[in-house]
This record gives structure tokens, sequence and C-alpha cells, in this order.
């Protein structure tokens, strides 16, 4: 793999190639070009996920008609597929370089996403993260409805889903405004931060799992993301990633106007 991004990018047929490369122990983005194609030996294709996809956009935004290579996998082309549809990246200006293309016989071994074993107290009040859809709708509703509000009290409003994920890129963030949540306080709005943004993330959640991987409370934010998606498949038969179409959530009408409601 490593010669064929060195080939790439000494013919010009890629201006650069976003990768990970370690320092100090730790893998971090790293930018290789035709200047530095000897630090392409210190290129990393086993680091934990980071979200590439935002960088990229980042990148191509600032210098239009860049030619970019990402290491990446389908989740990735998937990420890009939906910022492309929204207009933050351009698809003919990105390659994504699959390892897995170079080295079939470790497929697989970049995915480093893992549910922890849930301890007793998270099992008898809140959800076990490796559940699926099925299994939580099957709960009674009360109970359901219980252990959600567990999970969801137990955030510290860190944002570390919103800023890890790939998926996110706006300039005005809707868990920021002023008329849907709290601002400059510490203690979440339980339930209504994690429904927000659960909202805003119909149509574009690519089910990478990154979230509930930056979550430091242990939040099922997977399995909610994927009730979600499971909702946008059933009434629109929309896959988010896999279509070039726009979502069927994105037009909302011609004005969007933000309002009070009275509580009954």
């Amino acid at each position: 793999m490593r010669e064929q991004i060195r080939s790439w990018l000494e013919s010009g047929e890629m201006d650069a190639f976003l990768g990970f490369k370690e320092v100090e122990g730790h893998p971090i983005p790293h930018l290789f070009s035709k200047a530095n194609l000897a630090e392409l030996e210190g290129l990393i294709v086993n680091a934990p996920r980071y979200p590439l996809e935002t960088l990229v956009a980042e990148m191509l935004q600032s210098q239009p008609g860049m030619k970019l290579g990402v290491l990446g996998d389908e989740t990735t082309r998937r990420a890009l597929n939906v910022l492309s549809i929204w207009n933050q990246v351009s698809p003919e200006s990105v390659r994504v370089i699959d390892p897995d293309q170079f080295a079939p016989e470790e497929k697989g071994a970049r995915k480093v996403f893992r549910v922890s074993e849930p301890g007793p107290v998270k099992l008898e009040r809140g959800i076990d993260n490796r559940l699926g859809v099925d299994a939580i709708q099957a709960l009674d509703g009360d109970d359901r409805v219980r252990r959600w509000m567990y999970e969801f009290q137990k955030c510290i409003k860190c944002y570390g889903c919103r800023n890890i994920c790939p998926v996110c890129f706006c300039k005005e963030c809707s868990l920021e405004h002023q008329d849907l949540i709290s601002t400059g306080t510490v203690l979440t709005e339980v339930p209504i931060f994690h429904l927000v943004r659960a909202v805003h993330m119909a149509g574009r959640c690519i089910d990478c799992g990154m979230c509930e991987q930056a979550c430091p409370a242990d939040i099922p934010l997977r399995l909610l993301y994927r009730k979600v998606n499971s909702i946008v498949m059933e009434l629109f038969d929309y896959e988010n990633g896999l279509s070039s179409d726009q979502p069927p959530l994105s037009v909302l009408g011609e004005k969007v106007v933000l309002e009070l409601k009275p509580i009954h």
C-alpha cells in the first residue's frame, strides 16, 4: 500500500495523502506529500479510528481542486458520501485508500470499536450497549423509558459525541441554540440534549460508533442513533451514506422558525 501511495504522489495523480503517523507513541493525523515521501515508512494503518473525514472537508474547502487521498474503509466512504450530499466535499477530489484492499488476510483489523462488558448496576438500571434495537423495543414501555433516562442522566455535557462525529459540520450547532438547550450550564437537560442530537442526526448518522467510543459515561449512543436510522429507513426507505439523494429530512419548508412552545 505504501508503494502505491508513493507512486500516486510521485506521478501527481494525488497531491497529498491523509493518514496516521506515530508521534511520541501516539497515532496522529498526518499529511504525506511528494515533499516528504520518506515519511511514508512511518504510516500507521491500524490506528484507532479518528474522524479524518472532517479534516478532509476542511482541507478541500481551503484548497479547492486539491487531489487528496485518505486512509479509510467503507465507513469512511459513507461519511464522505454524506458530506458530499451536503456540499462539504467534492467526491471527485478525494480517494479512499482501504488497507483491506492491499492485505486481505488482515481484513477488518482496523475496526477497533469495542463494547465494554456492562456492570451489574448498568444491567439492572440501564441499557446493555451490546443489545440491538429490537431487544430494546421488546421491553415494556415504562421500563424502556426508565432505563433510557438512567443512561441520559449520566451525561456530563462534554460534547464529545458531537466533536468526534465525522458528519457533524454545522457552523451553528443546535446543541448550543438557546431556544433548545440551556447554555452556560454543566448539568444536561434530560432527555432533551440527546433527543435534539438524535433528531439532528436523522438522515446523517452512518453508524460508525465513534460517539459511543468517545462517551466517558458509557451511554449507548450508537443504539439510540440506530433506532433513529431504522425509523428513517422504515418511513422513507433511505439508508444514510449509501444514497446520493438528499436526506428526506433535509428540507423542512421555505422558512424554519424556532419558537418556544408552552409546557402543558
